[in-house]
């Protein structure tokens, strides 16, 4: 924070164990413009107060609350208020290779003719992606929700044309996931390392995943961990205790996930039991 009271923060997420980081960014400025600078990535913002307008192939586009943004890779470009009041907004910049799986091109990557996107449902799910992965950047929740969600981008909006969604054995695939997420409950592998095993992309991984259980992988293995955290709290120990031995990065997080299965935090669910068994 500047002394102007500007904020811009930065966290670092990483698509799996020990996979490739992906930048967050939240920012809210109401004086601050960009130099022309480029990204290696494409960045896709998602603008949630005020006005802001950015310099891009040669004019101006402007964005407001809800708006999705588009920047492609090598595109020089600023950004700045386009009204008193500022604007604030959550980016992410994400490789290329993000928005082509689950697509189908020829030689060149996605092109968005329109850099600012009118899509409220997938602009809602990006800025909840965003919001959740900054506040605890978990690997395997980064790489289920960031590359469905790009790759819904491309499909809905670049010139990409959707590849086929149709992954034989889903059921088959969802279990094996299921089984190797839950024998390597504290260090889970990246999907990115089961799809290769499975002989498939992430995105068909994914896809599968979703068909046969309705959830992405993150949310399974949250759930199987809340299970666990459950039994672990029957028996008597403490919630910092139980978020290390059932892989929560600490007990905020066990917290979150056991408020959002079982509506209680872990503190209150044990002291129930324990009034119970009393």
């Amino acid at each position: 924070m500047d002394a102007r009271g500007e904020q811009a923060r930065w966290t670092r997420a990483r698509l799996g164990a020990g996979g490739p980081p992906l930048d967050l960014l939240t920012a809210c400025f109401d004086r601050h413009v960009y130099a022309p600078h480029a990204h290696d990535e494409y960045t896709v913002g998602v603008t949630v107060g005020g006005l802001e307008v950015i310099a891009y192939r040669g004019g101006h586009i402007r964005s407001g609350p809800g708006s999705i943004v588009v920047l492609e890779p090598g595109e020089v470009h600023t950004g700045g208020p386009a009204a008193p009041v500022g604007y604030s907004y959550r980016a992410l910049y994400a490789a290329p290779n993000l928005l082509t799986d689950g697509t189908r091109t020829a030689v060149a990557l996605p092109h968005f003719r329109e850099p600012v996107i009118d899509d409220p449902e997938l602009a809602a799910a990006l800025r909840a992606a965003h919001t959740d992965l900054a506040r605890c950047p978990d690997p395997l929740e980064a790489e289920s929700r960031l590359p469905w969600l790009l790759t819904a981008l491309a499909r809905r909006h670049s010139t990409a044309r959707a590849a086929d969604d149709t992954v034989p054995g889903a059921d088959r695939v969802a279990r094996v996931v299921r089984d190797r997420l839950a024998d390597e409950l504290l260090a889970p592998p990246s999907l990115a390392a089961l799809a290769t095993d499975l002989g498939l992309s992430r995105y068909q991984l994914l896809r599968a995943f979703r068909t046969s259980t309705g959830m992405p992988p993150y949310a399974w293995l949250a759930q199987h961990r809340v299970a666990r955290a459950r039994g672990l709290l029957d028996a008597g120990l403490r919630p910092a205790e139980v978020a290390a031995l059932v892989g929560f990065a600490d007990q905020a997080h066990l917290t979150r996930w056991f408020r959002r299965v079982l509506g209680v935090t872990p503190a209150a669910y044990r002291n129930s039991v324990q009034d119970r068994a009393g």
